[in-house]
């Protein structure tokens, strides 16, 4: 059964809201920080617990999502995505924040075991549809940018999260009204040929798993410390946050146009010699930032992050042409409790290294991560030979095989 256009339009802005979310604390830091007499760099551990959960709560929600109902599951995405955003923006305290936004990273690791399975079921082109969604996550990452350097300049950072929970409480009414209801979950109907070789199988989870954890530190790394790197090495030609925003705004959304040409790719080639170049060209543009500093540095992370992002819609394609629908968000919930399990280390470990070492030397240490994820993908199957003509729809209806 494909996706109606209302669900689709949802599901894709839950993806902007899930990453919306979470990148509020990071661009708001600073502001957060000076009204609880600390400096960013002692505040940012604080929000580590949501990034842990975001990666833990995937296993139980990938569970329900095929057990109980990917429908059900969202409108808890929902809902819990605009509560939690409303406590935060409650709270008086450094614990307070912190338990706020751990219950925050709890509701946000429903969305992508739960939401992009349910988008792309029944899709004729699926690489494309997980290229739009990533589009709209990282549009989220954007707005995110923006809108919250908006709001602390003229309202203050509670604003910031106050304002996207409304937005998330009228999401889930919408989604409520207009998403049809599910005849069955996903994990009782019946079951697609998807049948590989289990040492293919094997090999193929196993990538997976590496390049989604090392893929989901530098995104993690880059994402929550682009904010405070700009404003660093851009000192003394552009100080206005509101304006930083926007420059962070405009990396992000250009940054995302990349997801589109690689859906695109992806839907004709195989999954492989679309993705080696793609992380390959990583490492060398960290190490190019490392030392640059105000309008080259931002150059360069322009460059970065457009492959940085043009990498995201990856893992997720591979687990459309490697698994079954009726057992994709618990497998998706898997793979992300490992990635954002151990990922959330780089939320928890940014501020001190940064203050420690410096951004020059954070920079060379994802140059190395890109580095790993590099060989990571290198390891896939070289080519699936029902793959390479065929969109991944066309992969999963076969048996798959390597060519040697």
């Amino acid at each position: 059964m494909s996706t109606g256009r209302p669900t689709a339009l949802l599901l894709n802005a839950g993806h902007a809201l899930d990453h919306l979310f979470l990148l509020i604390f990071a661009t708001a830091v600073g502001a957060i920080a000076a009204d609880l007499g600390m400096i960013w760099q002692d505040l940012m551990p604080y929000t580590a617990g949501a990034f842990v959960m975001f990666g833990l709560g995937s296993l139980p929600a990938g569970r329900l999502g095929d057990l109980w109902g990917r429908r059900a599951m969202m409108i808890v995405f929902f809902l819990g995505m605009g509560a939690s955003g409303l406590l935060v923006a409650s709270t008086t305290g450094v614990w307070s924040l912190a338990a706020a936004l751990t219950l925050m990273g709890v509701f946000a690791s429903i969305y992508h075991p739960v939401g992009i399975p349910m988008l792309v079921q029944g899709s004729k082109n699926p690489g494309f549809t997980i290229g739009v969604n990533g589009l709209f996550g990282n549009l989220g990452i954007a707005v995110a940018a923006i809108l919250t350097g908006l709001l602390v300049k003229h309202v203050g950072w509670r604003a910031a999260f106050a304002v996207p929970g409304g937005l998330a409480l009228l999401c889930a009414v919408l989604f409520a009204m207009l998403v049809p209801r599910e005849t069955e979950p996903p994990a009782r109907r019946p079951k697609k040929s998807v049948d590989l070789p289990p040492a293919l199988m094997a090999r193929a989870l196993a990538v997976m798993t590496l390049a989604a954890i090392s893929s989901s530190l530098i995104f993690n790394f880059t994402t929550n410390g682009n904010g405070q790197l700009l404003s660093e090495r851009l000192r003394g030609l552009i100080d206005d946050p509101a304006t930083l925003g926007v420059l962070l705004a405009i990396v992000y959304t250009i940054a995302s146009l990349a997801q589109l040409v690689v859906g695109k790719l992806i839907d004709r080639y195989p999954l492989k010699w679309v993705y080696l170049p793609i992380v390959a060209a990583q490492a060398p543009l960290f190490l190019l930032a490392s030392s640059a500093g105000g309008w080259p540095l931002y150059a360069a992370v322009l460059g970065f992050m457009v492959f940085v992002f043009g990498a995201i819609p990856f893992v997720d394609a591979m687990i459309v042409q490697y698994v079954d629908d009726r057992m994709r968000s618990r497998v998706a919930g898997v793979r992300l409790t490992v990635s954002f399990g151990v990922s959330s280390l780089a939320v928890y470990v940014l501020g001190p290294t940064v203050k420690a070492a410096g951004f020059g030397t954070l920079l060379m240490v994802m140059a190395g991560i890109a580095a790993f994820t590099t060989l990571c993908v290198a390891l896939l199957p070289g080519r699936l030979t029902t793959a390479a003509r065929a969109p991944l729809t066309a992969a999963a209806a076969a048996p798959l095989t390597l060519e040697r």
